[in-house]
């Protein structure tokens, strides 16, 4: 079996659950099975009522194998995530995970260029820490919403070559990591780059030599029509890039076919499951125009 010993269901205790602008949630449970397979791009499925048997997928943010906890971000939309929202800490979920191809880091490719919007913010602070934890890579971070950012901004002691003059704004554990970041939106807040999360990333790509450019990977996740713009981009550059799909899912484990969409394969179209051939996809061989 593929995916034998790699997925868990375990019962996890809500460590803490804070309340953001937005009607956006940052999750803490205890789950060490779930923690100790997690990799940047993985999500899992998670309970969020016991009347109501439907999960709903979320990607993982930040996990700690030592201490056994995993970190989810996620945004209050419907009916399901109006109810997880309602989980007090102390109180225990259902999660199923990770699930997932994740991202592909490579080892020649040492200057990442992680673009998240909205609720795709997760996945690329979890790339984040995961290259702070290997040796000589570089990361960028471009983080977008239009919606108040789930943590309070703070001018970042990180200087970046050619980002505009004034666009200082940057998420603090970032920074506490040493790792350069920088927020775009179109809703005007203090230090933000006014624009969309592509445009700042065109700035950046333009002041990097060829031999830096060469370095460069995009990975990024967040709306459909952002990833499109995103892979624009990375072919305009002639830069790889990896995109992580959100797609409405049911089973989550590649039994229902429910998250299918087309990607290009050697052999021509082909329909794939975003939760076990994905969520993380070559950008090329979704967005092919």
């Amino acid at each position: 079996m593929k995916h034998r010993n790699t997925i868990f269901v375990e019962d996890c205790e809500i460590l803490s659950h804070q309340a953001y602008d937005g009607e956006q949630f940052i999750m803490r449970v205890q789950a060490p099975k779930i923690a100790a397979k997690a990799q940047p791009g993985s999500f899992a499925h998670l309970t969020v009522h016991p009347l109501r048997p439907m999960r709903r997928p979320i990607s993982i943010m930040r996990i700690n194998k030592e201490q056994g906890w995993v970190d989810f971000l996620y945004k209050k939309l419907g009916e399901g995530t109006a109810l997880l929202s309602e989980n007090k800490v102390g109180e225990t979920i259902n999660i199923l995970g990770p699930i997932g191809k994740p991202f592909d880091i490579k080892a020649e490719r040492k200057r990442p260029l992680l673009i998240g919007g909205g609720v795709g913010m997760p996945p690329m602070i979890f790339i984040a820490e995961h290259c702070k934890q290997l040796t000589g890579y570089e990361p960028f971070v471009i983080l977008g919403s239009e919606v108040p950012f789930p943590f309070t901004s703070k001018p970042s002691e990180i200087m970046v070559p050619g980002i505009p003059d004034g666009v200082i704004a940057a998420m603090p554990l970032l920074d506490d990591w040493n790792i350069a970041s920088r927020l775009a939106s179109l809703q005007g807040y203090p230090g933000t780059y006014e624009g969309y999360v592509t445009d700042l990333a065109r700035e950046w790509l333009n002041a990097l030599s060829e031999e830096e450019l060469n370095q460069v990977e995009v990975y990024s996740c967040g709306p459909h029509p952002m990833l499109e713009a995103v892979a624009k981009l990375a072919k305009e550059f002639d830069l790889p890039c990896q995109v992580s799909l959100e797609e409405f899912m049911a089973c989550a484990v590649g039994g229902c076919a429910g998250c299918v969409v087309e990607v290009q394969t050697d052999q021509g179209p082909a329909m794939k499951r975003v939760c076990v051939d994905g969520p993380v996809f070559d950008a090329y061989t979704v967005f092919n125009s």
